[in-house]
């Protein structure tokens, strides 16, 4: 490589905006980046050309140094955070205070988890099932459950009503089959049969079969009526999407995948998509996205996919 444009580069990621981009860069492929880091980078990308050439400048030295370090047999991630360095250091006080387990600090002592693209069955007690999505963490509650973070589908059968807290709000049912939807500061109950009640927010409301709400900061929503084979189409091992923007496409698809997409182009992350995934497909699913809506594919370790 030409060393002038390698010091150059460096001469570059001397200012405080190259600093900001590289330290994005050691967190995205440090293994613990959520969806929210994604949606972060995007924002931060997007609050001037500044910042977003930083960030390609940043990216593209990554991939020079991982080009340099082969002939001499240096393991790739040497040569980086060599370079690196410092930024690396400056973001390992991040990495150590995120917890890189849906829940947070509280996921760690969950009674029940599944990893990322794991989904998986527990039989709470007689009248009480559960299907645990991808990236889900429960605990037991008295006689009930705290959804700390992830999704779960809920079939019981009882004389009683089972309690679920998710959130700042209160799911009542007895004999009812439903979703349990908790992502960031948002959950979204979804009623597939039966009845059941949500409270939240000073509220109560009752579902009916093929309703839905949403409740979190900003209060409770009204109940809408939804498809609901759609809500639980991950039961089946696929991912529904009507008429979603790509941003969100993309964020679904990042709870089921190792690594991430990271969608940096705004304009593109607003398109609509009608789309069916299987799980299976997850894998070579940034191709698809380049093939369907041409955007530009920039790999890099630990699954890390930059779409722009």
């Amino acid at each position: 490589m030409n060393i002038f444009n390698l010091s150059t580069a460096r001469n570059k990621a001397a200012d405080p905006l190259h600093d900001e981009a590289r330290d994005w860069l050691v967190l995205l492929t440090s293994g613990r980046a959520t969806v929210a880091d994604a949606k972060a980078l995007r924002a931060w990308c997007a609050r001037s050309p500044e910042h977003a050439q930083a960030f390609e400048q940043a990216k593209v030295l990554w991939q020079q140094l991982g080009a340099a370090a082969e002939p001499v047999e240096r393991p790739r991630h040497f040569g980086r955070r060599a370079f690196l360095g410092g930024a690396l250091a400056a973001s390992a006080a991040v990495v150590m205070v995120r917890v890189g387990v849906p829940g947070g600090f509280a996921g760690l002592t969950a009674d029940y988890r599944t990893a990322v693209g794991e989904q998986r069955q527990v039989q709470l007690n007689e009248g009480v099932s559960l299907e645990l999505n991808t990236q889900t963490r429960i605990s037991r509650v008295g006689q009930g459950i705290e959804l700390l973070e992830g999704e779960v589908e809920v079939l019981a059968q009882l004389a009683q009503p089972l309690k679920v807290q998710a959130g700042q709000g209160w799911i009542s049912a007895a004999q009812a089959r439903f979703n349990v939807r908790h992502t960031g500061d948002s959950v979204c109950v979804t009623c597939v049969e039966g009845a059941l009640s949500v409270d939240a927010s000073g509220s109560s409301v009752s579902l009916g079969r093929g309703k839905q709400l949403t409740y979190g900061p900003d209060g409770i929503g009204e109940p809408l009526a939804v498809d609901t084979q759609a809500v639980v189409a991950w039961r089946e091992q696929v991912l529904v999407f009507n008429n979603a923007t790509l941003a969100t496409v993309v964020d679904e698809i990042n709870r089921y995948r190792p690594g991430m997409l990271v969608l940096l182009n705004k304009e593109l992350g607003q398109r609509r998509v009608q789309a069916r995934f299987s799980l299976q497909q997850l894998a070579g699913v940034a191709l698809l996205i380049r093939d369907a809506y041409g955007a530009r594919c920039t790999e890099l370790p630990g699954g890390v996919v930059l779409l722009s």
